[in-house]
């Protein structure tokens, strides 16, 4: 066995617990003092250690002798979306489907660098997106910013949106994005790699999905404003809640009215209507 590790400042870690949400052979550790964290990721072959070492830095290590098992298993347990979406790491889609008839099944297993896209953040946004995509015509168009594993775009192309596009600033998100997309069948969307502050865009969508880092929104979000069509609908996540006042502030500046907001843990996602 082998392991990745990687010391870093106490601050960033919601932002590893986000990255490696779902995968059970991640471990953050504080460290003695208080100010300083030890990101680990046990992996089967050094191969697997070694590509998150290339997009982290950090270093790798054999393991002679581990429990791999104290890790704990897999969890494996689908997540259901109201009555539209099932999201489930395992790839025995015939079984899904004759346990769950009439749902869309989206299958997002776990990655070595990435989680299942079962953060409670994506999967708020996913019940949001259900909930907007009910009142609009098959072929409204999506924009899904910072991607990530891509459910959400996968997710909203079931749900019947014509145009979608999704891109991650990370090139890893963006590989397994596209993987992802082409696992369950989704082939006619657009997934590339872009920073959302770079992006060169005219085209205005019906909806816009946002999880990213909250001081990313507070600056995006005038940008953002500008991608959404008149009396269009934009879903925000990745907010920590002592953010959330800033983050509502700012988005009520841009001419956002709120519609609803929802705290799980310490997250918060909430949607808007854009102004017309």
């Amino acid at each position: 066995m082998w392991v990745w590790s990687k010391l870093s400042a106490l601050k960033w870690m919601d932002a590893w617990e986000e990255r490696f949400y779902g995968n059970t052979n991640s471990v953050i550790s504080e460290i003695k003092g208080g100010k300083t964290i030890r990101v680990e990721v046990y992996c089967e072959t050094e191969k697997d250690a070694q590509e998150i070492k290339k997009l982290f830095g950090g270093s790798v290590r054999e393991l002679k002798s581990k429990n791999w098992a104290s890790l704990g298993p897999a969890n494996t347990d689908p997540i259901i979306i109201r009555d539209r979406l099932v999201i489930s790491p395992l790839e025995d889609r015939a079984a899904l489907i004759r346990e769950y008839p009439g749902r869309e099944i989206i299958v997002i297993p776990a990655e070595m660098a990435f989680g299942t896209g079962d953060h409670p953040t994506t999967a708020t946004c996913l019940r949001l997106l259900v909930d907007h995509a009910k009142d609009l015509k098959k072929g409204w168009s999506f924009l899904d910013l910072g991607t990530g594993s891509g459910v959400l775009a996968i997710a909203g192309k079931l749900l019947g949106a014509g145009e979608v596009k999704a891109f991650d600033y990370d090139p890893k998100a963006v590989e397994v994005a596209q993987l992802n997309a082409s696992r369950n069948g989704v082939d006619e969307l657009e997934i590339f790699e872009a920073d959302v502050f770079e992006w060169k865009n005219r085209k205005k969508f019906e909806i816009v999905a946002a999880n990213l880092f909250s001081t990313v929104l507070i600056e995006a979000l005038p940008l953002i404003r500008k991608w959404i069509k008149p009396g269009g609908r934009l879903i925000l996540s990745g907010i920590l809640y002592e953010q959330w006042k800033d983050v509502s502030a700012t988005a009520k500046e841009c001419g956002f009215e709120l519609l609803e907001h929802k705290k799980i843990g310490k997250w918060v996602t909430a949607s808007f209507d854009a102004p017309v």
